[in-house]
């Protein structure tokens, strides 16, 4: 591979959606001006292929922390853009690819699922408080046209919708698929059933040996894995993912807690991403937070939104107070 220039997410998608000028490098050759056109075309039939089939299609804002002179003054939000989402959608084609082609090959692999919601009650609860019917079972069809819906007609709010049904969903893992095995678990947010990991294999163990797979079969070669070590990969992946997240969670927190010290008082709005034993837990949009509701929590489940005022904030320890 050569690199012919170093581009930005930001600028590259500002680009495509004719919100801003090419960045220097594109606007200075008219190669990778139509390269970068025809993967936006390629990514966009991509996608439109895979909401046919029923993919779930989300609104994330991800927080990102606003520095100055070495110290958080902010958070600010991330979204994504045309040229995220072109990334995005070629990245999961090359996985579905890397998933058939082992499969084929008759080799075990490691695959990534998403099991069907558990609370699928809540979500249709949830769609029935938009005049929406979703049916008894799990369908992510219905659920991705429910949301194209809510997208349309309430923009400013959507993501609000989209990181409750997220919660709703459940977190990914990874799991064995022997050779020959038909059936199964796939990934539901995505309607694909052969699905892995195998596009960042410098920071993920699953993918690095998902490429170790797939190189042993271009080779003709045997497979570097048993199904038992594949099996206690798997598991092991996706114990090490969760702790991942949670040290990822714990730091956003800390960085949030001191961009939010300043604001004791203020009042936000706020929706339910977690109703657990250890407490109820509330996400303000605006600047984008989680905290404990640690006042007003009684009855609230996963989606309920309403007005919270921060009580505290304690950077050292992570710990973001809210108060209905």
């Amino acid at each position: 591979m050569r690199n012919r220039a170093q581009l930005t997410y930001n600028a590259v998608g500002a680009w495509l959606e004719g919100k801003g000028p090419a960045p220097p490098k594109v606007a200075a050759d008219t190669e990778i001006a139509a390269q970068l056109k025809l993967q936006d075309e390629a990514a966009m039939a991509l996608r439109a292929e895979r909401h046919r089939l029923g993919a779930l299609e989300f609104d994330r804002v991800e927080a990102e922390p606003v520095i100055s002179d070495g110290q958080v003054t902010g958070i600010a939000e991330r979204r994504k853009n045309r040229a995220t989402a072109l990334i995005e959608d070629f990245m999961i084609a090359a996985n579905e690819v890397m998933a058939r082609t082992l499969a084929e090959a008759g080799v075990s692999s490691i695959r990534r699922v998403v099991k069907s919601p558990e609370r699928w009650d809540r979500i249709v609860e949830l769609a029935a408080r938009y005049g929406e019917k979703l049916p008894p079972d799990p369908d992510s069809g219905a659920l991705n046209a429910v949301l194209a819906r809510r997208k349309a007609a309430d923009p400013a709010h959507y993501p609000d919708v989209s990181l409750t049904i997220l919660k709703l969903m459940g977190a990914g893992e990874y799991v064995l698929a022997r050779a020959g095995d038909v059936g199964g678990e796939g990934h539901f947010g995505l309607a694909a059933h052969d699905y892995t990991h195998s596009t960042a294999p410098n920071r993920r163990f699953a993918d690095l040996v998902t490429q170790r797979l797939i190189k042993a079969v271009l080779d003709k070669q045997p497979a570097p894995y048993t199904d038992e070590q594949l099996e206690s990969i798997a598991r092991d992946c996706t114990l090490r993912e969760n702790a991942a997240r949670k040290v990822e969670r714990a730091m956003n927190k800390r960085i949030a807690a001191v961009a939010l010290a300043r604001r004791i008082g203020s009042t936000f709005q706020a929706v339910v991403t977690g109703v657990t034993p250890k407490g109820v837990f509330v996400r303000v949009l605006n600047p984008p937070a989680e905290g404990r509701l640690m006042r007003g929590y009684e009855n609230v489940d996963v989606g309920d939104r309403f007005p919270v005022t921060l009580v505290g904030a304690d950077p050292a320890r992570g710990f973001i107070d809210f108060a209905r």
